[in-house]
């Protein structure tokens, strides 16, 4: 067994890597390097109720600092790797020093997608990531202030339902001609259109962003059809790109997202990858995916964990995630990408619905609307044939 294991990356999935791993009984070195000054952190509640303030940054903590400790994992924060030397079996930070590793893994999440446009690095033009870009974002998050949210995928709905909550006026872009457009069927993109707009927040769709206004701070969003929209802030909600270039750089295989087998091994014997970042091959779905969820960065680093303790996991999971808006809470099982057929059950109208998505007959996605009870089942039910008793009614 390896006497010394590094886990560059402190997210969700580097903090369960170690957790996991000590539970296994590996008794030698561990460490944890981090990017951020802060202890490993969920990040789901940033988008809603950290940024309202409802909650603490020490409840976001995955894990209090004496869990660290008490493990004997050396935790590395603030202090980013920029290199890995596989020749060496080193990764050299950013101070200068450089840590030595027998076995490595890779867990460096992802990155909010760069903004390619004339006026995106002005004042007042942000992203929403970790905890930093709460804090920037807090101070223009106040009743009367004017958002112009690029981007009309989950993050940016969470953040516009935050926003018209706290009396900010929202406007969303959305270079689609609907909401959510690769993701969930008509019925589930028109019911949170409504949601929205009922709230508030208003649409331009189908149209891109020429280029954001100002002299030193943001003062305006000029759309490709010409419309001029007046904004105190921007938030650009354009999607996330894997942090692989660490991995790419040293010469691992990557292809949008460190490329892992089903015991999360790379193409380096001696280095393991998990979370966000890597690209994996899915027999239950016949193709290579990457999934940006927590508890696919839970459940992975476990299967990592497993592997580097000599087990023998094949990593497969069926997929799910969520999302809540208002008082609104989206279930999602499965994956939709390619579905033939999308049947809703029961009435948008009601407010509690789903939407089952079918390809060749069987069942492969389940969007779930205030209806717990047909996300459960369709995680039990996932793959199979289609029939009406299949799920509960609505």
């Amino acid at each position: 067994m390896a006497e010394k294991i590094v886990v560059v990356g402190a997210g969700q999935a580097g903090s369960q890597v170690v957790q996991s791993l000590r539970q296994k009984g590996f008794e030698g070195d561990l460490v944890l390097i981090g990017d951020e000054p802060h202890l490993p952190y969920q990040r789901p509640p940033l988008s809603k109720k950290f940024l309202k303030g409802e909650v603490s940054e020490e409840t976001l903590y995955l894990r209090p600092k004496e869990f660290y400790e008490i493990n004997k994992v050396e935790l590395v924060s603030g202090d980013p790797v920029v290199r890995i030397d596989r020749a060496a079996k080193t990764v050299q930070l950013k101070s200068g020093n450089s840590v030595a590793y027998d076995k490595l893994v890779l867990t460096t999440g992802t990155k909010a997608r760069d903004l390619p446009i004339e006026g995106a690095s002005l004042e007042g033009v942000m992203s929403l990531r970790g905890i930093a870009d709460v804090e920037a974002l807090r101070p223009f998050v106040a009743p009367g202030k004017r958002a112009v949210i690029i981007g009309g995928g989950y993050i940016g709905l969470e953040v516009g339902s935050v926003a018209r909550d706290l009396g900010l006026e929202v406007k969303i872009v959305e270079l689609q001609d609907r909401l959510l457009k690769r993701v969930v069927s008509e019925d589930v993109a028109g019911f949170f259109h409504e949601l929205h707009e009922t709230r508030g927040v208003s649409f331009h769709y189908g149209v891109g962003v020429e280029r954001i206004e100002g002299e030193n701070k943001v003062e305006a969003v000029l759309l490709s059809d010409g419309t001029r929209l007046e904004c105190d802030f921007v938030l650009a909600a354009v999607g996330a790109v894997p942090n692989d270039t660490l991995a790419a750089e040293a010469g691992l295989e990557v292809d949008d997202g460190i490329i892992v087998d089903g015991h999360g091994q790379t193409s380096d014997e001696d280095v393991w990858a998990c979370g966000d970042c890597v690209r994996f091959f899915s027999q239950r779905y016949g193709r290579s995916i990457r999934l940006e969820s927590v508890q696919n960065a839970i459940d992975q680093a476990k299967t990592v964990a497993a592997s580097m303790m000599n087990e023998t996991p094949d990593y497969d999971p069926l997929p799910w995630f969520w999302s809540d808006q208002y008082d609104v809470k989206l279930q999602i099982a499965g994956l939709s990408h390619g579905y033939e057929e999308a049947i809703t059950v029961g009435s948008p109208a009601s407010g509690s619905f789903y939407v089952a998505y079918l390809k060749d007959g069987k069942l492969v996605c389940v969007d779930s609307i205030n209806h717990p009870r047909s996300h459960m089942m369709a995680r039990r039910v996932m793959g199979q044939d289609w029939n009406e008793d299949l799920l509960p009614p609505a």
